[in-house]
């Protein structure tokens, strides 16, 4: 009997809680995870959590990458039950309750790491609607290691613009087309054209770079489609004011190296030159969605997102979440599952969710209510003093929502350190419109990737 007692008073042991993805949904549940004493085990296959809402930025010299990217290790490191493996998922056992990786570091072998309970958090990538090959042409900017391609890309346009003879080649180096007119796009188009027409004019001497053609391309009628039409019509005034052409209602066709070529409603079709193209079109959801679903009998959408229950668990699963971009959400009720918006808020929001009904079901407790992402509002900037914010009712244009915008993303940036450093850089970059953080680097697939002109005889240099 008193044995028994014993027992009934033993504390439970804790669950491994194993969590793949580094990302916004993915930390958050760690954290949360090992702030309530949990033993945690994240794996990632990079050692770093990016901030990527800003990665643009990195493209465009504004930051540098170590200050939108932290180690994972540094964040856990005050969690002596949490750690990190640097590893890629290639497969799951829902049955034995196994993760197989395959190490990042060349010596190690694979290996499959056990848990109680598993959060997956793959996020997407950008997909190119079946048109891979136009993969090596259109650059992305979601990871950091495409960000600093992107970035080499562009500055080699503008240094072989400089070297250039022909008016026609020039012409040619200096048109950049960003596909896609979400916030992604929208930023990216505005971020080149500061570049071009504001910063880089004083330093040019022969490359004419406040005639850069940014044009920005998007298939909807309107710039920002999920926002309202009245912010849609201010970013598009706002972007024209910085000197990027609109090609709104326009589907492109075919990419190649330096060419792009779209079709507009009536049927018509034109060809552009320009030597950095950029995709920022629709995503598709990480291959570990694809994993999840062969494993458990699940279905995917037409962009590989998972349905899972309203509580954000595998059907038939219960000791494992999917989360993030890579899902779509049934309701209490059942019936279509929807998918909620790719941003970082909701992915945050998941993961805290999911940490929250893991301890309650660790401790006995009841469980918390099934998910419900709570919208505190949308915002995309356009460029320096240019944002649009859509907050509740409320609708901010101009510096106002600049400023929210600024303010939101230091508040959501990991690191104490890493957000004095980009608000003092963005507070120059203000003041002074520099950008500090403009390098060609040979490991970004820069000047042997990038374009190439002829130098310019002697002749050609006197004007």
């Amino acid at each position: 009997m008193v044995a028994a007692r014993r027992n009934a008073s033993a504390p439970r042991p804790a669950l491994r809680a194993v969590v793949v993805g580094g990302g916004f949904g993915g930390l958050s549940a760690a954290r949360a995870l090992a702030r309530a004493g949990g033993s945690v085990t994240l794996i990632d296959r990079n050692n770093f959590h990016l901030f990527q809402p800003l990665s643009y930025q990195v493209a465009t010299g504004a930051l540098s990458p170590g200050e939108i990217a932290v180690p994972l290790r540094r964040v856990l490191a005050p969690f002596p039950r949490a750690r990190v493996l640097l590893a890629e998922v290639s497969g799951f056992d829902l049955h034995e309750r196994l993760v197989h990786c395959r190490p990042m570091a060349p010596a190690a072998e694979p290996f499959s790491e056990p848990y109680d309970v598993l959060v997956v958090a793959g996020g997407s990538s950008y997909s190119y609607f079946g048109h891979e090959h136009w993969r090596p042409y259109a650059l992305e900017v979601k990871s950091l290691q495409s960000a600093l391609r992107v970035r080499s890309r562009l500055l080699a346009a503008f240094e072989a613009a400089e070297i250039a003879r022909e008016h026609a080649e020039q012409r040619r180096l200096l048109t950049f087309a960003v596909i896609g007119a979400g916030p992604t796009g929208v930023e990216m188009a505005g971020q080149i054209a500061e570049l071009a027409h504001e910063v880089l004019p004083g330093e040019l001497r022969r490359a004419r770079s406040r005639q850069a053609d940014v044009v920005l391309v998007e298939s909807a009628a309107r710039v920002l489609p999920a926002f309202p039409p009245p912010l849609s019509l201010h970013a598009e005034r706002s972007l024209q004011a910085l000197g990027v052409r609109l090609a709104t209602q326009h589907t492109v066709v075919e990419i190649a190296r330096g060419l792009l070529r779209l079709r507009q409603r009536d049927g018509t079709e034109q060809t552009l030159e320009a030597e950095t193209i950029i995709w920022a079109a629709g995503v598709s959801a990480s291959p570990l969605a694809g994993a999840l679903a062969a494993a458990a009998g699940g279905e995917l959408d037409r962009s590989g997102r998972l349905a899972v229950e309203a509580d954000l668990t595998l059907p038939g699963h219960p000791e494992v979440f999917a989360i993030g971009d890579m899902v779509r959400l049934r309701s209490t009720s059942g019936g279509t599952a929807t998918p909620l918006p790719g941003l970082a808020p909701v992915a945050m929001q998941e993961g805290r969710y999911v940490a929250a009904l893991i301890a309650a079901r660790s401790s006995g407790r009841g469980q918390p209510a099934t998910f419900r992402y709570r919208d505190k509002g949308t915002l995309a900037t356009i460029g320096r003093a240019r944002a649009v914010a859509q907050l509740g009712r409320l609708r901010l244009w101009g510096f106002p929502a600049w400023a929210i915008w600024l303010t939101v993303h230091i508040f959501y940036l990991i690191g104490f350190e890493n957000r004095l450093i980009v608000l003092t850089r963005w507070a120059h970059s203000f003041f002074t419109r520099g950008r500090g953080a403009r390098l060609i680097t040979e490991e970004a697939g820069g000047p042997r990737e990038g374009p190439v002109a002829r130098p310019p005889h002697d002749s050609a240099d006197r004007r």
